[in-house]
This record gives structure tokens, sequence and C-alpha cells, in this order.
């Protein structure tokens, strides 16, 4: 079997699958460009291998601050949170709290029990909460708009926000994804229906021969296939529902 590759080997797949060249697949190179992005759409949007968690750095500009928000790329499909911005409770360096308590607490990690250090790091956590607290964040991804609802005065031209966010898996770039099962069966369903929608007017008229064309059929058929596998996306490739934005 030819492993497709590239979205032109992925298409001409999809269309071997359905008989070609043994049979003429009746539908456009367009038609078949338009399902094949339908169903990588799908595809980002529910399989588990579709997207992927990353964490996006953005520089701040005088326009974010004045907006209120950051321009977020398009292959982004949802944020999640904003990592803390400030802190309540010390600096980063040695006078941190952190460091601190370990300096001071914990002589060696042989000998000493590390229950105190957990509780007492719980406790920051908490404060560090109650004083400082999470940005909430608003996120349409047709938008491409981060709202961090904070004092945005805090923030300087040139520091950093760092944002978990999940993304589009882009085939063009991991080529692996035109490898997937179930996405070539999703495709091929896709195909199958448009080529069943574009015969569906020509249902029994007769061909020299005695061929008869049967769209209605086809479509049945293919809407069928579709509904199985996305109940089998439903059921075994989408991953739990979390809290996300977009």
């Amino acid at each position: 079997m030819s492993v497709p590759s590239t979205r032109n080997e992925f298409k001409e797949y999809v269309l071997r699958a359905l008989g070609k060249p043994v049979i003429q697949i009746n539908v456009s190179d367009e038609q078949v460009d338009d399902r094949v992005d339908e169903a990588l759409s799908y595809f980002a949007d529910y399989h588990f291998d579709g997207s992927e968690k990353i964490y996006y750095k953005h520089q701040v500009t005088a326009d974010d601050k004045t907006n209120k928000y950051i321009t977020l790329p398009e292959n982004i499909l949802g944020a999640v949170s904003v990592f803390d911005v400030g802190t309540a409770l010390g600096s980063g360096d040695m006078f941190n709290i952190q460091y601190q308590i370990a300096l001071n607490d914990l002589y060696t990690l042989t000998s000493q029990s590390l229950v105190p250090y957990v509780m007492a790091m719980s406790h920051i956590q908490f404060l560090q909460q109650i004083l400082v607290g999470k940005k909430p964040i608003r996120y349409n991804r047709h938008r491409d708009q981060l709202f961090i609802d904070m004092n945005w005065d805090l923030m300087n031209v040139g520091d950093y926000l760092v944002i978990e966010a999940y993304q589009v898996v882009d085939p063009e770039q991991f080529v692996d994804v035109w490898k997937d099962r179930w996405l070539a069966k999703y495709t091929v369903a896709l195909v199958k229906r448009q080529w069943g929608n574009n015969l569906k007017k020509y249902s029994g008229i007769q061909m020299p021969g005695g061929v008869t064309f049967n769209g209605q059929r086809l479509f049945e058929e293919a809407d069928e296939e579709i509904k199985r596998l996305e109940k089998e996306m439903v059921g075994s490739y989408s991953i739990p529902v979390t809290d996300l934005i977009g």
C-alpha cells in the first residue's frame, strides 16, 4: 500500500479507495479539496492527535497595552490560561521565599522530613492565589484575540506573556497526519457522499450498456459511514473535556 505523505498523495489515495482508475469518480478536484479540508477541520477539533498543547510566548507591545488584548496565530484552537503575571511573595533570586525555606529548614534531603516543606509550599501557593490570583481570560478562535482581564499598567513594553494553549497539528509540517487511518476513512466517506450528491439528480437514468446511476444509494451509504465514524471519534479518539476557551 502506498502510504501518503503529502496532500496530493492523500487525495489520490482517497480516490483509489473509491475505485479510481477502474471506475470514474464524478467529483471535481475542488470538491475533493473541500472534503479534505472538512475532514482535517473535524480531525483537529476532536481527535487527540489533531491538536497539541503548547506554551505560546508573546512579547507585549504598546498596542497590546492600549487594546488590552493580544493577537494569537490562526492555528491556535483555544487558550487555557496565562502564566502568573508578577508575584506577591518575593523575587526569583536568592531572596525568594522557596529558596530561603530550603536553605534554612532542609539541611539535608536524607535526614530531614519533606512533609513540613510540602505543607509550607502549599500554604504559599494558597497565599499567592489569594493575593495575586489567576488572570481571567476571554478568547474566540474566529477573532484570534485573547483578552486578559488585568491591570495592564503592571505590564511593560517588552515583557513576555506565556499562554497555555492548544494548536492544530499542521499536516504540511508533520506529514504523519496524512497516514492516520481514521482521517483516511473519514475523508473517503466524505468524498463518497459528495459523489452520491453529484449523481442524485441522475438517479434512474439508464446509460448505454444497461448501467443505471444510483446516486441516492451512494449518498445514503456514505452518510451512514460518516455517522459511524463520528460516533467512533467521540467514543475512542476524543480527549476528555477540560476547561478550554476558544
